[in-house]
This record gives C-alpha cells, sequence and structure tokens, in this order.
C-alpha cells in the first residue's frame, strides 16, 4: 500500500513558532485609541488589506476573520476593533453587534461549508486557555461528524484540507449581511 501524503504548507511557521514582522510605521499611524501594537487583532481592525489579514466581515465597532491557526476548515474568530480584555469594557453597541457577527458566521459556515454543528466560545484569561488574553475574541468553529481522526488520536495533529486563501473567499462570500425588505 502506498503512502498517503498530507500537505498543509501554512502550519509550518505555527509548527515553528514564526512570529508575523511587526507593524510598518503606516500601520501604527492608524493604530486604534488603546491599541497594541503587537497585537494582530489591533492589527487586522485597521488593516487596509482585509483579504491578507483573513478579515472576511466588518462592522462598525467589531470583525470575522478567519484563524490563522484553524481547528477545522472555517475557524473564524470575532474580535471587537478596541483592545479589550474583559466584558464590562465593551459596550452595550459592540456586544450587540459582536452578537450579529456570530449569528452571521454560524450561518455562513453552515450554509457554505455545509458544517454538520458548530461550536461557539470564549476564553477569558490565559488559564482558561486565551492566547490573546488582552483582546477578547469569540471562536466558531465547524464541525462535522467524524473529524476527529486518526491523526488526533496518534499523532496529536489535525489535517486542513483547505487553503486560507479558499476559505477567505467562501466564507467573505456566504457572511454578507441579510437583505432588509423596506
Amino acid at each position: 500500500m502506498e503512502d498517503e501524503r498530507l500537505w498543509a504548507p501554512w502550519r509550518l511557521a505555527y509548527l515553528q513558532g514564526d512570529k508575523p514582522q511587526g507593524p510598518t510605521p503606516e500601520e501604527l499611524a492608524r493604530l486604534r485609541p488603546g491599541a497594541d501594537a503587537d497585537c494582530f487583532l489591533c492589527r487586522a481592525a485597521v488593516a487596509a488589506d482585509d483579504r491578507a489579514n483573513l478579515v472576511v466581515a466588518r462592522g462598525s465597532s467589531a470583525l470575522v476573520m478567519l484563524n490563522r491557526y484553524p481547528y477545522n476548515n472555517g475557524h473564524l474568530m470575532v474580535a471587537p476593533l478596541d483592545h479589550h480584555g474583559r466584558f464590562e469594557q465593551i459596550d452595550a453597541t459592540t456586544h450587540a453587534e459582536i452578537t450579529t457577527l456570530i449569528s452571521r458566521g454560524v450561518l455562513a459556515i453552515e450554509q457554505a461549508l455545509r458544517a454538520e454543528g458548530v461550536n461557539v466560545g470564549l476564553n477569558l484569561g490565559r488559564a482558561a486557555g486565551a492566547g490573546v488574553p488582552g483582546h477578547l475574541h469569540w471562536h466558531i468553529v465547524p464541525r462535522w461528524f467524524g473529524d476527529t481522526n486518526f491523526m488526533t488520536a496518534v499523532a496529536d495533529l489535525r489535517v486542513i484540507s483547505a487553503s486560507l486563501d479558499a476559505m477567505c473567499e467562501v466564507l467573505s462570500a456566504a457572511i454578507k449581511p441579510p437583505e432588509t425588505g423596506s
């Protein structure tokens, strides 16, 4: 029997612990008040190129972007534009917009990726698993029956079968705001 090969080149940066380059002076000048220049969510909040930053939707106070190191294909994150690490720091309008963007993200994943289930979660604090404890962000993870396979069981490894660019294209088109009947 011939060995099968799994190809996921974008994971190399994660495995090697490569860090993205810091912001340019132009990006620093665009940062929102209170932003952390080292925070990828703060940089995505003001990015000129949404596609390059994997942003699939924006609101006036929050955004939706693909997770660069996804748990599954289509793994999204929803975050406020401002650098806040606690609920009480976010105003009611931002909370409402985040809830709306989570709903739109779930619907896009269900429709465009035909997910059979979806995990939605928020990690508050490093002890709870937050990789960016200073900037709240909700995870939306598509799930399918059988998506835990032998690779996870024997190698502590997940196989992501579609490129981030392909997922960005699919989910950017699918997450459009609902049309209003006027």
